[in-house]
């Protein structure tokens, strides 16, 4: 008797602890590598080139990894050297290693050394093996680091973050030399992306681009970094009507409202959402829009629509373009073509039953784009309301948790 009650007890403690993993957010597992290095003021200018490089975004979207971290007098040498910014994203990323390794860890490697892919050795940059890194179990208590094929070119110093088999973040006493990762990026100078952008798949917004002072201001960035977000050909189709009612300033400015003055990989996208400045951003007139995700979807919100990126053309740091399901429409040019909304009266309604008279009393309309007309977007705007929706649900998940944990407790008290 006593052993059936013990079998009858067990499903209800194992539903208890499945419940309760379920419920343990999985965020929970996450890091963010800048957040970490923001504690110790001795490694901001890492950090700092964590940032700019973009490759803070790409750490903090993996997992088992360890960032071998260099303090500010370390990258002295480094920016010493005055290396493009793709080059100094090389050789951070030759600091990245692919595997967890703590202080425990490095002192009980199996037979006194191990060999390391690391983030430069994944990018498909490295040449050969000079993406791995050797580690070695020195004397006197020591752990060397050296670039593979090379002499020991650093020590491990001390442990600074870990989070057991996720992220292990740890000081080493020196840069890795490595050529091949301080070897110059080609010169992006070089890109036509008007060439790049008609090859696959936006080729009318190229041809729009070309000729407008706005294919300058693009060029312009691409030494110091760009991304660009282009219409595919049949969503720049659809709107060609209105662009061709835009003043010169308008069309420059809803052209280079498509760029963002900086470098951003998809991952770097969808870890950094919130409102971004453009290409066409001046003082008073803000030309900013909202990237926000939306599932595993990255969308670029505008008040008058909202795109999604469907496709990723060209990832060639400093350079970035995407291609999108529509064209983005900053306010600043669009919502004064908005006609004020009329109240509602029996006219109306009779203006609606009446074809005719309603031709007879409206002014021209304005040239429309489906789904992408500014007239669709109220004033209370949709895509607000889309963020209202989403952090609305955020909050109810941790109710139907408690809920659920309830209920499950209540069942096994009662057992």
């Amino acid at each position: 008797m006593e052993h059936r009650r013990a079998v009858s007890t067990a499903p209800p403690a194992a539903l208890f602890f499945s419940f309760i993993c379920l419920l343990l957010p999985s965020a929970i597992y996450s890091h963010n590598i800048t957040q970490i290095l923001e504690r110790f003021p001795e490694f901001s200018t890492f950090n700092h080139y964590l940032t700019v490089t973009q490759l803070a975004p790409e750490i903090n979207h993996r997992e088992t990894i360890t960032v071998c971290a260099v303090d500010n007098a370390g990258m002295s040498d480094v920016l010493a050297k005055h290396l493009t910014l793709g080059a100094i994203k090389n050789v951070l990323s030759l600091h990245v290693l692919l595997d967890y390794f703590d202080a425990k860890k490095l002192h009980e490697i199996t037979d006194g050394t191990a060999l390391a892919a690391t983030m430069f050795q994944a990018t498909g940059s490295a040449t050969g093996s000079a993406g791995f890194v050797n580690i070695t179990d020195l004397k006197g208590g020591k752990v060397g680091f050296s670039p593979q094929g090379g002499d020991v070119a650093a020590t491990f110093v001390k442990s600074l973050e870990g989070i057991p088999y996720n992220i292990s973040v740890i000081q080493i006493s020196s840069i890795l030399p490595s050529a091949d990762a301080e070897a110059p990026a080609p010169a992006p100078t070089e890109m036509n992306i008007t060439a790049r952008m008609s090859a696959h798949g936006c080729k009318v917004f190229a041809e729009t681009l070309i000729g407008n002072p706005a294919q300058q201001t693009f060029e312009d960035n691409l030494q110091s970094g760009v991304t660009i977000f282009c219409p595919s050909d049949d969503a720049m189709k659809a709107f060609l009507p209105k662009f061709k009612n835009l003043t010169a300033d308008g069309k420059q400015s809803l052209l280079e409202f498509h760029g963002i003055p900086v470098y951003q990989s998809l991952s770097g996208l969808k870890s950094s959402n919130g409102l971004t400045n453009t290409l066409a951003t001046d003082g008073a007139s803000k030309f900013d829009f909202t990237v926000q995700n939306d599932g595993t979807d990255v969308t670029i919100i505008t008040r008058i629509v909202t795109a999604k990126i469907i496709n990723t053309l060209v990832n060639e740091q400093p350079v970035a373009i995407y291609e999108l399901n529509k064209v983005l429409q900053p306010i600043e040019l669009f919502r004064s073509a908005l006609p004020p909304a009329p109240a509602p009266s029996p006219e109306a309604d009779a203006d609606a039953e009446s074809p005719k008279s309603s031709r007879k009393h409206k002014s021209p309309p304005a040239p429309t784009e489906s789904s992408d007309s500014p007239a669709d977007a109220p004033d209370g705007d949709v895509a607000d309301q889309t963020v209202d929706s989403k952090n609305a649900a955020t909050f109810m998940v941790p109710k139907i948790g408690a809920v659920a944990l309830s209920l499950t407790l209540g069942l096994i008290l009662s057992i």
